[in-house]
């Protein structure tokens, strides 16, 4: 039995020719009234950028997530990061179930130069409690229904607890409704940390 997933990547369109053909610079429209032309950085490794909205995501709804708005996502997360005081390099570990928003918050940790920590929803308290220490994470994101176990174990780290939500619901998602929906993404070299991984010892 094939079992649903909450999003999947959506297909390119097949009615587009090559993107330097059909994009226009924000001059060539010459007023107000029109969609935002400018592209989308080529953040999925395509040979092209795609257009601001395309979509991105196709979700369960059936609605779909477009580019623009998925990196408009992403930034409202990472500048809700860095006004909570994180700063390049720190590490942000993450429990959270499948969604677009758990997307956007790993794409806002390379938006901010924060490092990216992905921990399995059936590790313990014990596990979670050796990986947040022993990576240094200053900031925990979980589902809201862990929030009371990790609150003491986020606290002994001194670190800042948030929730995020399967649905996309959560103080990190309230916080960051308040936020502009474009970030200054910050420079790093290809030996800056994205992410931190841990392996489960069989490999």
């Amino acid at each position: 039995m094939e079992v649903p997933v909450p999003w999947q990547r959506a297909p390119p369109r097949p009615e587009h020719g090559p993107q330097s053909a059909t994009r226009q610079t924000a001059s060539d429209h010459g007023g107000t009234g029109h969609k935002d032309p400018r592209p989308v950085p080529n953040i999925l490794g395509d040979e092209t950028a795609p257009d601001a909205d395309d979509p991105f995501l196709h979700l369960a709804d059936g609605s779909e997530l477009t580019y623009q708005a998925f990196l408009e996502m992403a930034a409202r997360y990472a500048h809700t990061m860095t006004q909570i005081g994180l700063e390049v390099g720190d590490r942000v570990a993450a429990q959270i179930q499948k969604s677009p928003e758990a997307l956007a918050l790993y794409a806002a940790c390379v938006q901010a130069g924060l490092v990216f920590l992905p921990l399995n929803t059936a590790y313990t308290v014990d596990e979670l409690t050796y990986f947040i220490e022993n990576s240094g994470a200053k900031l925990v994101v979980c589902d809201g229904s862990s929030e009371k176990t990790l609150a003491p174990v986020a606290k002994a780290q001194d670190a800042r607890l948030e929730t995020l939500n399967a649905d996309g619901s959560g103080s990190l998602s309230e916080q960051a409704a308040l936020m502009p929906p474009h970030f200054a993404t910050v420079d790093r070299t290809v030996d800056d940390l994205a992410a931190f991984l841990y392996t489960s010892g069989t490999t």
